[in-house]
């Protein structure tokens, strides 16, 4: 299969065109029933089952009192690790911070009418339990997109679960960002065993009340074995960029911006939707000399081979038209005016605004949270944020006067909907208020 084939827009039917806008998928069927008794072990018998799984997955033996990182595993952490990368850590983390605080809602009230006051109120979820995936690879950056907010909304008791490598141990930058993050407990456990741990609790893992962040097609398939259960967030899949670029769009920083998130995975969605026939072909170029000199090049090729498209459209309406349909986890604007295209965008986890906001940047730098919805959702759903571990409880006070003006219409519509114990509720009060005590 050609690597980011170029295809002209209006020159597809309409089945055609449904095929180009496919992307992968996580096939949580083709796991379910696997996934569905590792679930149910860790369940039943807890650290026995988790401690079996992770020997059996991870292929490193441990006990029970090696599941939860201890101080002194901090400690050595924060001694290997390099300063530096310390250092970037720490910026981005104030910048998660600084950029996640302006999400908090306010709570509030308002006069419904004299004597009648309604409002909502902010509260946090108690605890929350945060999947990183681990082994041989390591993402601090996600411990911080996805405990910080938590921290923020004001959750005491942040778990984390990360699988280790094969030596038990846990890469000392994840330990670090976790430390930096607010994390209460990190404990040596991976895939779906995690899941089904923070879900049901075991001897060592804390039961909690929503578990938020990505994992591989077993991750994502014991969340949704466990949501009747506890609250889970989205499923993210396979990475995916779409962005629009018109003439104005330099060809190398489109090329660098397709590779780099083709590099993630093989079944990575990488999309250019331009109105410039030349600037495709020249995008095409620049992309096949970048993946040649990647060194993840064998995952690149792969999957812009599959999900990397060049797409030629007519106008600029147009190519927001596909992207709204297409719904991706990143869109970038690489147009002359982006911010007059940004006013007719719809659905995206995440939006890149100009010729310099590479994807890279508001992943791993600028703050804003990089825990997306893929696979189209972001057409229902946004990316993880503070409000994820809120509730919005509401609150309303009457006083006798206020219950007075609205007696007629609760008690009216109490017995329109066969609830006479709702008007009676409203009348009661009205009548011993009436006739004294």
């Amino acid at each position: 299969m050609e690597p980011l084939k170029i295809i002209k827009w209006w020159e597809c039917t309409p089945k055609e065109k449904e095929e180009i806008l496919k992307r992968s998928v996580v096939d949580v069927e083709s796991v379910l029933l696997r996934t569905t008794k590792i679930v149910a072990d860790v369940r039943r018998e807890g650290d026995a089952a988790l401690l079996h799984y992770t020997e059996r997955f991870d292929k490193v033996k441990l006990d029970p009192a090696q599941l939860a990182v201890t101080e002194e595993e901090f400690e050595l952490a924060f001694q290997q690790l390099k300063p530096e990368i310390r250092r970037s850590l720490e910026k981005l983390a104030k910048a998660i911070e600084r950029f996640h605080r302006k999400q908090l809602p306010r709570e509030w009230w308002t006069l419904i009418e004299k004597g009648v006051r309604a409002g909502q109120l902010v509260r946090p979820l108690e605890s929350v339990g945060i999947y990183v995936p681990g082994g041989l690879a390591k993402y601090p950056s996600t411990v911080l997109m996805a405990a910080i907010p938590a921290r923020i909304a004001g959750v005491k008791q942040i778990i984390m679960c990360t699988p280790p490598n094969q030596d038990g141990k846990i890469s000392p930058a994840v330990l670090v960002a976790a430390r930096l993050a607010g994390v209460t407990q990190v404990f040596k456990a991976g895939g779906a065993q995690a899941v089904a741990a923070m879900a049901y609790g075991t001897e060592t893992i804390p039961k909690v009340d929503k578990i938020v962040g990505p994992g591989n097609v077993y991750v994502v398939a014991a969340k949704q074995i466990v949501a009747p259960d506890v609250e889970v967030d989205f499923a993210a899949g396979p990475s995916e960029v779409l962005i629009i670029a018109d003439e104005t769009a330099n060809p190398k920083f489109a090329a660098a911006d397709l590779v780099a998130q083709a590099e993630h995975d093989p079944e990575a969605a990488a999309v250019l939707v331009t109105t410039s026939e030349p600037l495709a072909k020249r995008v095409r170029e620049e992309a096949r000399k970048i993946v040649k000199s990647s060194a993840r090049w064998n995952i690149s090729v792969r999957a812009l081979a599959r999900y990397g498209r060049i797409i030629i459209v007519k106008t600029l309406d147009e190519a927001v038209e596909l992207a709204n349909a297409y719904a991706p986890e990143h869109l970038q604007l690489m147009v002359k005016r982006p911010r007059k295209l940004l006013r007719l965008i719809k659905n995206a986890g995440s939006i890149f605004v100009g010729h310099y906001t590479p994807v890279a940047a508001g992943d791993l730098g600028v703050g804003v949270n990089h825990i997306l919805p893929t696979g189209g959702i972001a057409k229902r759903q946004s990316g993880l944020s503070v409000l994820h571990f809120l509730k919005l409880p509401t609150v309303q006070e009457l006083t006798k006067e206020g219950l007075e003006s609205i007696a007629e219409v609760v008690e009216q519509l109490a017995n329109v909907e066969g609830l006479p114990g709702h008007a009676l509720s409203v009348r009661i009060r009205l009548q011993e208020g009436a006739d004294g005590d």
